[in-house]
């Protein structure tokens, strides 16, 4: 399958979640959905390729930053964001998830 050279976000797959947030990036872009654990302060994230191929899928720390980070409100993805660190813009706050463990650990 060739690549997808959009900024715009394509047709969000079956597959992902509904919920997920597309990131535009240099030549395609990606899905990423975020849900929570029974954890404090950690999120399972997943990343997902235009097509709806998991290319990651792990659980992440948020970075205490003073906020509190409310999952049911309106948010973003931005840059940088990857497998081992993910950044959220929400109400103009920037919250940062780092890698913690795989989901196939737990």
């Amino acid at each position: 399958m060739g690549l997808i050279r959009t900024l715009l976000p394509p047709s969000l797959p079956e597959i992902i979640p509904k919920n997920s947030k597309w990131l535009s990036g240099q030549g395609a872009g990606c899905w990423f959905s975020i849900e929570t654990t029974t954890t404090s302060n950690t999120y399972r994230i997943v990343r997902y390729t235009p097509q709806g191929v998991v290319d990651c899928d792990r659980i992440f720390k948020m970075v205490d930053n003073g906020s509190v980070f409310k999952i049911e409100q309106p948010y973003i993805f931005v840059h940088v964001s990857h497998c081992n660190k993910c950044k959220i813009k929400q109400s103009n706050q920037l919250f940062i998830f780092n890698y913690h463990i795989n989901v196939d650990s737990l």
